[in-house]
């Protein structure tokens, strides 16, 4: 690990490992649980060593069972903890639906005039490339941002994931914390010293003038390469990180569009009933005036993600699919 002028070097993996490790230390409430989250360390690395220095009444490996992971994460939080569930895969989730919510999402609403708190964080990850199959790689975020009481979280880089995770425990609302198969050995600047960063925040990544690309966990990076090409034409397109899709941060996209008057959506999600249809009409209701053109959406296959990897890499958009539709709009 390489440390200069106090930022290192780190990948997803190690950067969560850290904040879960800083809130565990600073708040005796925070509690780890899930499958293989122990001895084992997570099937990603991400709990490696916290058995080891927090103990088991704060590492807890339970049984393959996540409505009961979620459902005990529940009781945990209603009760004065601060619990991080793990489910192993998003898919998963469709488990734990009742849980999920209709109670944890639910609860604070319904008692105590709003004042129960429900600190659950759900992590979990989505993604494509490990040909791991359809049961495995569904991107079912707009599931979730659909449910009032939910907040959703999706970081692109190591440094927003820490940031966004000791954000997540800090919150007293229920957080579904995504994160991306694919970026978790991807390494990133992370600040060395105390940090956080705010839920509901989006982040320009990039700046331009000609097109708005908004985007958020893996395509980041694809709608990053997709910048680097354009601006060999002398384009320059702005790029957005949502960070966090529920809640969503309309403000930063509404101000982008008006100086840009394009927007290209970008989601590795199928193109039906996803977040950039919502994020379109969203933006279409606060800045139409602004638009000179039709807004773009670049959006996986509407069908299962494949098993072979030849036909899953070309179910969900590629760098030059991002390209196409910035040209087009232009």
């Amino acid at each position: 690990m390489h440390e200069l002028n106090g930022w290192r070097d780190l990948n997803m993996a190690r950067a969560l490992n850290e904040a879960l490790a800083d809130e565990m230390t600073r708040d005796s409430r925070v509690f780890v649980m899930g499958e293989d989250v122990g001895r084992l360390g997570g099937v990603f690395t991400v709990t490696r060593g916290l058995l080891e220095k927090f103990g088991p009444e704060r590492v807890r490996d339970t049984p393959v069972s996540e409505a009961a992971i979620v459902g005990l994460g529940l009781g945990a939080a209603v009760v004065g903890m601060r619990p991080v569930v793990e489910l192993m895969y998003m898919d998963l989730c469709a488990l734990a639906m009742d849980q999920i919510v209709n109670h944890a999402a639910k609860f604070r609403y319904m008692y105590g005039g709003g004042k129960l708190r429900v600190p659950l964080v759900i992590r979990t990850q989505v993604g494509y490339g490990r040909g791991v199959g359809a049961q495995h790689s569904q991107s079912l975020e707009a599931w979730f941002a659909h449910v009032p009481g939910l907040k959703v979280v999706i970081p692109s880089n190591a440094c927003d994931a820490k940031g966004l995770l000791k954000s997540a425990i800090r919150d007293d609302n229920p957080v579904l914390f995504v994160e991306h198969t694919m970026l978790y050995f991807k390494k990133a600047r992370v600040p060395s010293h105390e940090y956080t960063v705010p839920l509901g925040v989006a982040s320009v990544v990039r700046e331009g003038r000609d097109a708005t690309i908004v985007c958020y966990g893996m395509m980041v990076q694809r709608c990053l390469e997709a910048a680097d090409e354009l601006s060999c034409e002398s384009r320059e397109v702005e790029v957005i990180d949502m960070r966090t899709v529920a809640p969503l941060d309309t403000d930063t996209i509404a101000s982008s569009v008006k100086k840009t008057n394009r927007l290209i959506i970008v989601q590795q999600a199928c193109r039906s009933g996803g977040l950039a249809g919502e994020i379109a009409m969203s933006t279409m209701e606060r800045v139409f005036d602004y638009l000179d053109a039709p807004i773009q959406r670049v959006a996986g296959v509407d069908a299962p993600i494949p098993f072979n990897r030849n036909l899953e890499a070309r179910a969900v958009p590629t760098t030059e699919d991002i390209v196409q539709a910035v040209r087009a709009t232009l």
